[in-house]
């Protein structure tokens, strides 16, 4: 490339390919600057693909009195669907009342309801759950999502799986999100606009150099004006053995895993469980047939590539929602697990439930700039990075202000309520298409479907066809436009088709990646 050199330097280098930094790269590029970012595996290898996959406020961040965070991300919510309807949607919430749960001990507001209401003994009332949904209700200026609203499960349809104790919920709003997709496009989206996104380069070394960066890959090393570190559960790693800058700030890593088994109930809402011991546990609709259940909160200090989901806390999440649920789920109901490691700005909190999910963000402007950036979630991402660039712009002055909030992502042109009329008009273009299948290319690639489908008249058409409805052509769209390299990145992030494909087609498909890969001169990672 012609720039990043030691004459020519870039703007912006960014290390990591997670939510945060594909989402910085986006803002910054769209306001001027030339960027470059460097993601030492795939695209949401780690925590931005092992998320709830919810674009939500946080409902029980109030109980921490978190609420310049619940406030943002609730104003987010219909941003982000607005701008990505495609790969999310707004969900209904049921939250079953049972006067048998408690409050976590240590919340604010816990310690409150100790104090000043003991004869409680720690419970949530009802009046409380109400009194805090119509706080999450209103503190976000909610505008097209529906309120909250009582539910009588004994005659809903969203109490025919639970135990016949449960009588009352509540039923609130939130959104839905493919959060591996979200990065992906959002990286996409950075490159339209010149972005030099680069995949599988690890950054080694980075140091100042008189007014520059300067930033040592395998491939050799690049210059850059202003240095962000978002590599999110790597990010003091990056610090002490990468940047070797002298900081007092540090992570505090918490694994959290998921278990996904085959659908456990028929309708499309979601469930928000309240535990006995004051957590809370989501079990979600996904991907058509299956229920993801999660998430635990869990002090982590190992390496944060290789979290994985415990046998414990596959125990403990199947007894959580089988507090719930008529019919217990067991472990041997789940066909999948994943685990993340959130990289959680350490505040000193005394336990990893408690701890902040608020993002911070550390600017040190001694000599060029670097910015670290701690915490954050999939909800605030877009808040997260224009934050980052007002932090960077007293040393870019010609960049220009603010824009994402009402700029689609790629695919995503079209209304909120739009699908099921893009799926239709699929099928009447491409008649070959099963209503499944168009309706995952909509999921998925919105509007840009037309894109790879191309002249296609026939399912031949597309190439080999793999599996699942994932075929030759969706496989070369995805090397060619969304850096997938591995079976692994077109199963498990660009989609989530390793659910339903058996070891002889995951083959096939690594297969006719080797072959496409070759074709183009690329090898596998």
């Amino acid at each position: 490339m012609s720039l990043a050199t030691q004459e020519n330097p870039v703007d912006l280098c960014i290390i990591g390919g997670g939510v945060n930094g594909c989402g910085i790269a986006r803002d910054a590029a769209g306001r001027g600057l030339s960027v470059l970012l460097f993601e030492q595996a795939d695209l949401a290898q780690a925590t931005s693909s092992a998320s709830t996959k919810l674009f939500h406020g946080g409902l029980r961040y109030l109980e921490y009195l978190e609420i310049r965070l619940v406030h943002e991300a609730l104003a987010e919510r219909e941003v982000l669907l607005a701008a990505s309807p495609h790969i999310s949607h707004p969900m209904r919430f049921v939250l079953p009342i049972d006067p048998a749960m408690r409050f976590p001990t240590d919340t604010p507001v816990g310690r409150l309801m100790e104090l000043f209401l003991p004869w409680l003994k720690g419970k949530r009332p009802a009046a409380m759950i109400r009194a805090g949904l119509f706080l999450y209700d209103h503190l976000g200026g909610r505008r097209t999502l529906p309120g909250t609203r009582a539910l009588d499960l004994r005659r809903d349809p969203a109490g025919a799986p639970l135990r016949p104790g449960f009588a009352k919920a509540y039923e609130y709003s939130d959104g839905w999100v493919d959060d591996a997709r979200l990065v992906v496009l959002n990286a996409r989206d950075a490159a339209a606009r010149g972005a030099e996104i680069r995949t599988r380069s690890r950054v080694t070394e980075a140091h100042r150099e008189g007014d520059l960066w300067r930033v040592v890959t395998p491939a050799g090393s690049f210059w850059a004006r202003a240095l962000v570190n978002a590599a999110g559960p790597w990010v003091g790693e990056v610090i002490r053995d990468t940047i070797h800058v002298p900081s007092t700030e540090g992570a505090r890593l918490v694994r959290g895993s998921h278990i996904v088994t085959r659908r456990l109930f028929d309708h499309d809402r979601a469930y928000f469980f309240q535990g006995r011991d004051g957590r809370i546990c989501f079990a979600i609709p996904y991907e058509e047939d299956f229920t993801l259940i999660g998430t635990t909160d869990q002090d982590y200090r190992g390496a944060p590539g290789a979290a994985q989901c415990s046998e414990d806390e596959i125990t403990y999440l199947c007894a959580f929602v089988s507090e719930y649920f008529a019919k217990p789920v067991t472990p041997a109901d789940v066909v999948w697990t994943y685990s993340g490691v959130r990289p959680l700005y350490d505040d000193g909190a005394s336990s990893a439930t408690a701890a902040t999910r608020d993002y911070v963000l550390r600017l040190d402007a001694e000599g060029a700039p670097l910015l670290n950036i701690f915490g954050g979630k999939i909800t605030t991402y877009r808040r997260l990075a224009e934050a980052a660039l007002a932090k960077l712009a007293p040393f870019f002055p010609a960049a220009t202000g603010p824009w994402t909030a009402g700029a689609a992502l790629p695919g995503g042109d079209f209304p909120i309520d739009g699908r099921p009329a893009l799926a239709a008009d699929l099928i009447r273009d491409y008649p070959f298409l099963s209503a499944p299948w168009a309706a995952r290319l909509v999921r998925s690639y919105g509007t840009e479907a037309r894109v790879w489908l191309g002249d296609a008249r026939t399912a031949g058409d597309l190439g080999a066809d793999l599996g699942a409805t994932l075929t030759e052509a969706e496989l070369r769209w995805l090397v060619a436009r969304e850096w997938a390299v591995t079976a692994e990145d077109v199963l498990w992030r660009r989609s989530k088709l390793g659910l339903r494909l058996g070891p002889v087609q995951v083959q096939a498909v690594a297969g006719m990646l080797a072959q496409i890969l070759a074709e183009a001169g690329m090898t596998e990672a």
